[in-house]
């Protein structure tokens, strides 16, 4: 449980860290992408219609509780923000199927309830956590639940049936769980429609997360008088 706590404040920081490679314009030009596709991964594809879909939940979730919640992203960003998840539950099915980790619906709903039960200790319910990490709440149930049960799973797969308790053990099972999802991301060989950003090799990891950034065009100026906020350039290739 004290694991599952860790990884909830650091799922919290990576949407915070996105935010910054997030505020700029996005690219113009032509795709090499199929027609109608907003990604493509490992042999399938996401649709925009059905990127459009879960970005609609999103938008709407957003104006709920935007005067609630103290939301870390802008409209603009509601696209990349739904897409970057639609693909890190691409990659760790992936990376479950890869490393032979087994989740049953059951587990996925325990693992669900136990977020929401550590959520409720903060105040906020698992649709306004959704909203907060830019995750389409019609996404949380099962998506979200098997997402945490195949990490719990795998960690403990990993580490020999007992999680590490000193920091360099638990560092060095990040490092490695960050690493074979790098792998696994690599072996779906993304490509996304530059309509909605770019794929950002350099968030993968299981501990920083996976995320389609926003990037800005070199054909932008910026306004006389206005200062440009740098923008981290995202990792297209894989270093694993």
């Amino acid at each position: 449980m004290r694991g599952s706590l860790r990884r909830m404040a650091r799922w919290r920081a990576v949407t915070r860290g996105v935010v910054a490679a997030g505020a700029a314009t996005i690219l113009a030009g032509c795709s090499q992408l199929q027609l109608g596709a907003a990604a493509l991964y490992g042999g399938q594809r996401i649709t925009s219609a059905r990127l459009s879909d879960e970005a609609s939940n999103l938008s709407a979730a957003y104006t709920r509780y935007q005067s609630k919640l103290r939301i870390g992203y802008r409209p603009a960003e509601i696209p990349a923000r739904a897409l970057t998840w639609m693909l890190r539950f691409a990659i760790v099915n992936r990376l479950a199927t890869s490393e032979h980790v087994a989740v049953t619906p059951h587990e996925a709903g325990v693992a669900l309830g136990g977020a929401k039960a550590q959520l409720k200790q903060s105040g906020l319910t698992l649709p306004e956590f959704a909203v907060l990490v830019g995750l389409p709440p019609d996404m949380v149930n099962p998506g979200l639940g098997y997402w945490i049960a195949i990490q719990n799973k795998l960690e403990r797969t990993l580490a020999g049936g007992t999680l590490p308790t000193t920091p360099t053990a638990q560092q060095a099972l990040t490092l490695l769980l960050g690493h074979l999802e790098c792998k696994a991301a690599k072996s779906l060989d993304i490509k996304v429609n530059p309509q909605y950003g770019a794929f950002d090799y350099g968030r993968s990891g299981l501990s920083s997360g996976t995320a389609v950034v926003l990037v800005r065009s070199t054909l932008a100026a910026a306004p006389t008088g206005v200062r440009q906020v740098p923008v981290p350039s995202p990792q297209l290739t894989p270093k694993c």
